[in-house]
Formats: structure tokens, sequence, C-alpha cells
């Protein structure tokens, strides 16, 4: 089972963007060695605790530093931009590192209303988001006698493209396009079933992609044991409640007592958020993981893993590689 990272590039309370970004080089390059096969990075705005808004900027930093791994979007959400401009910034880093970079593609707008409008959103644009994409793989393909413009560089890269998506929205648009499908199961897991089965059903084969292809995405804290592992976990736990309640911030340490942050409301919220997420000591990580892998038939897994302490967070990424490389399903 490929393993690949979804990284936020969190800042952690205490810490300035430019120290999570340095923390972001630094998992990449570990990652790289252990032998993950692509690390994605996640366009968000306005959102202190996380580093990656200009997201094609922190991939090309992060393949500059790397050699063999492919770096790509987790995603680009591409309403916020012409597809133009996306189909020029991933034709750069293509031309830069060629035959390295991945293109995931969503249609939220990775921030808050307000924050969309500072964009200069188009409250609509998610409704030509199929148009776009569209547009965009042409933008990416060999260039047409009638074309009227084009993306230099860009033209004739092929970049490979997928669909993100946390709703039945991008399976279907994912299968009617024959693209790579990867599903936001790291927070919004309860569609992820329907939307696996909708997405196979429904794949028509591409230029690019002969059969489906999924990966969902999951949180994973492995320590070398439960105890720790769950107390790592409380760092999660408390992000997710600060989205609860508004208050979002930079990224909190762990916490001994859990129950005494939120309330029972918020806990069971919470926990349904994080349904797809697997803590514990390698033994318990590769069991559970192993049925989710079997339940889901996943092709390939992408795998954040929000932990407070840059040490802790390597070991627990060195964990699961020993995990992937080992001899269980996964």
């Amino acid at each position: 089972m490929p393993l690949s990272v979804l990284d936020l590039a969190p800042v952690r309370e205490g810490d300035t963007p430019a120290d999570a970004l340095r923390h972001t080089l630094d998992l990449a390059q570990h990652c790289e060695r252990w032998g993950y096969r692509r690390y994605w990075l996640a366009e968000h705005h306005n959102m202190t605790g996380i580093a990656s808004a200009a997201t094609s900027v922190v991939i090309g930093y992060v393949a500059g530093g790397t050699r063999t791994m492919r770096i790509g979007a987790g995603g680009i959400m591409l309403p916020n931009h012409s597809p133009l401009v996306i189909a020029e910034q991933f034709g750069t880093l293509e031309s830069l590192y060629a035959g390295r970079i991945d293109l995931g593609l969503g249609r939220a707008p990775g921030t808050d209303a307000v924050t969309a409008r500072a964009l200069r959103r188009d409250p609509h644009a998610a409704d030509t988001f199929p148009d776009d994409v569209l547009e965009l793989q042409a933008l990416l393909g060999p260039v047409q006698p009638d074309q009227p413009y084009r993306a230099v560089p860009g033209a004739g890269l092929r970049v490979p493209l997928w669909i993100l998506g946390s709703s039945l929205y991008g399976a279907q648009l994912a299968a009617a396009l024959g693209l790579p499908y990867s599903f936001a199961s790291h927070f919004a897991p309860e569609a992820l079933m329907p939307a696996l089965r909708l997405y196979r059903e429904n794949f028509r084969p591409s230029a690019q992609l002969d059969r489906p292809y999924a990966m969902p995405g999951v949180n994973v804290i492995l320590a070398d044991s439960d105890d720790e592992a769950r107390w790592l976990f409380t760092t999660a736990q408390q992000t997710f409640t600060r989205m609860i309640r508004g208050t979002r911030g930079r990224m909190p340490a762990p916490v001994d007592d859990i129950e005494a942050f939120w309330t029972p409301a918020e806990k069971a919220q919470v926990s349904r958020m994080l349904s797809c997420a697997f803590v514990g000591s390698p033994a318990t990580v590769r069991r559970e993981l192993a049925k989710f892998v079997e339940a889901t038939g996943a092709d390939e897994l992408i795998v954040a893993g929000p932990i407070h302490d840059h040490a802790a967070r390597l070991r627990s990424y060195e964990l699961l590689a020993r995990i992937g490389q080992g001899s269980s399903p996964i």
C-alpha cells in the first residue's frame, strides 16, 4: 500500500510561519528517505495556524529541497483562481521538477466567506468548477491550432490532475473525467464509502487513467505506546473543537485532560469528524489501518499527522513507514 503525506504546514503556538515552513521541508526530506510516494500541501487562507496559503510557492520550496518524491497540491481551490494562472504556475513547477508534480483540485474556498470575498472570489465560482477543470486540463495538454491563448510554461506538460472532495460531487466528477480521486476523510468522513462506490461504479477511462484510483485521507498519530499517542492526539482534538467554536488559532500543545477542554456535544461532533484517525502504538495502528484498507479498497493512503512536537511528528511518520514496509496488508 503506497503511503503519502498531507501537510498543512501547521504553525504551532509560539512559532512563526517561517518556523512552520522549515519544519515542512524537514519532514518532507525525512519522508522521502522513508519511502513515501508523494507530499501534498493544501491551500487555506486567513488561518493563523496554517502557513501554506501560497501553495504553489511552498510546493516549489519543498520540491527544491527533495530529489525523488512527488510533490503537489492537496489541493488548489480552483474557483479561487483562473485556470490559466494555475496552468502557468504548475507548468513552471513541472518545468523545474519534471515528473514530480501533482495537481489536486478542490472547489471549496479554503477559507471563510469574508476572506473569500477578499480573494475576489465570485460567489458562484464553484458552479463552473467542472468547466474550469476541463479548461485547465486543455491548457496543460497539447496546443491546438485554433487555441487563442496558452500557458507558458504549461502547454503540453500534462501535469497529472486529481479531483479532491468530501461529498458525492467530487466522486461524480472524478469518475466522469477519468481522474484519480482523493477523499477528505481526514476531516469529513461521513460520505467516504458512498463516494468511493459512486466513483468506482461510474468511472470512465481517460488518457490519464485507465481504471479508478482512490486515495482516502486519514489522520495517523503513532508513538511507542498507546498512551503517548492518545496524549499527542489531544492537539488534533483541541484544533477541531476550536473549529466548531469559531476560535481557530495556532496549533496547540497536548493537554493531559481533554475531557476538561470540550463539552459532551463538542466531543461527539469532533469524534465524528476524526473517525478516520488511527492513534496508538505500531501494533494498534497496524491492526486498525488494515481494517480500513480492507473496507475501503484504497489504492493509496494520504496521511495527515497533526502533532505539535516536531520530533514526535517525525517519529510518527517514521513508525508508519515501517508499518508500510512490513508484511502487514498495508
